[in-house]
């Protein structure tokens, strides 16, 4: 859909705005979960941008979502830091994440305000603890390895600092990334909020320095592909000579697509006694935070609801 084409909402709708909209499991599952959560006239459309889209596109979609009555709002994925960029003068409210981290994942409107939230430090948290052991970074001395320094890196990171206990810290956190930019945006906003973990920027312009940063990791330590790499493009940020630490835990954010990183884990699995997790339970936090706040509706993260919401998800999946 080229901005050009942005038609007035003849029904509510609600905006996911992506790369390659149309393959995602929520335009199955939204539908459905509109019916479970009783908004059946509400709609869901998707609206797919180029990586790095020009500024202008990002601005024609805020202004038409500000601007068109029945436009609810969305979820925005993978544009985030960019289209805050480009469009930042359309919003009347920013919530406290979108001004410290530069990006937003939620567009909604309430009190006659467009308003933006960057909902990823709190789904990406509520994510991980879905699978990371109680009490694991205290007995293990483990190491947080985040391969991308984008927007989701930096969420991660961001939950980690600012929510969690110093005996709920990895003993480091080191990020990697293909540019130095991102890195060094990362490092500002960590030069605000680190309460005290150490650190360590990556410039990793070829996989190779990233299997060495993987191969050097101690026991029990969580590595994370954010890059997009196997989603939004090909490939891996890892080659095949990467070694997965000894009981580590692997997390590839994206579920779906040619998830190379994925493979490479699971050949890995038996031998280093690896727990390997996909971008699921992040699709469905990531989606409910932001349904809730565009709905203006209340939306459990956990307990019978949000089970049921999960299971409606992985029918469709």
């Amino acid at each position: 859909m080229a901005a050009s084409d942005l038609e007035k909402a003849l029904r509510p709708t609600f905006y996911f705005i992506g790369v390659t909209t149309s393959k995602s499991s929520i335009m199955r599952v939204f539908p459905q979960w509109m019916k479970y959560l009783n908004f059946n006239d509400v709609q869901i459309r998707g609206i797919d941008c180029l990586l790095h889209d020009d500024p202008q596109r990002y601005r024609d979609i805020v202004s038409f979502i500000k601007n068109d009555p029945l436009s609810l709002g969305g979820l925005v994925t993978t544009h985030k830091m960019d289209l805050l960029a480009a469009a930042a003068e359309y919003f009347e409210y920013l919530d406290p994440y979108a001004e410290l981290l530069g990006e937003i994942s939620s567009i909604s409107k309430r009190f006659g305000q467009l308003r933006g939230h960057a909902k990823d430090p709190i789904t990406s948290g509520l994510a991980m603890e879905a699978f990371i052991p109680q009490s694991h970074w205290r007995h293990t001395g483990a190491e947080l390895c985040i391969l991308g320094a984008g927007g989701s890196s930096l969420a991660l990171s961001c939950y980690i600092m600012k929510q969690k206990n110093r005996d709920e810290w990895p003993s480091r956190i080191v990020v990697t990334n293909r540019s130095r930019p991102r890195l060094d945006h990362m490092r500002q906003i960590h030069e605000v909020i680190n309460p005290g973990i150490p650190v360590e920027y990556v410039y990793a312009p070829e996989p190779a320095i990233n299997d060495r940063i993987v191969n050097g990791l101690r026991p029990g330590s969580l590595v994370v592909n954010a890059t997009g790499l196997g989603k939004d493009q090909e490939g891996s940020p890892l080659t095949d000579d990467a070694l997965f630490p000894d009981h580590g835990i692997v997390w590839e954010f994206n579920y779906r697509g040619n998830l190379v990183f994925l493979d490479q884990a699971k050949t890995q699995k038996e031998k280093e006694s690896l727990t390997i997790e996909d971008g699921w339970i992040y699709f469905i936090h990531g989606w409910t935070r932001v349904i809730s706040e565009v709905l203006n509706v209340e939306i459990p993260t956990s307990g019978p609801v949000f089970d049921d919401l999960c299971r409606i998800a992985s029918e469709y999946r």
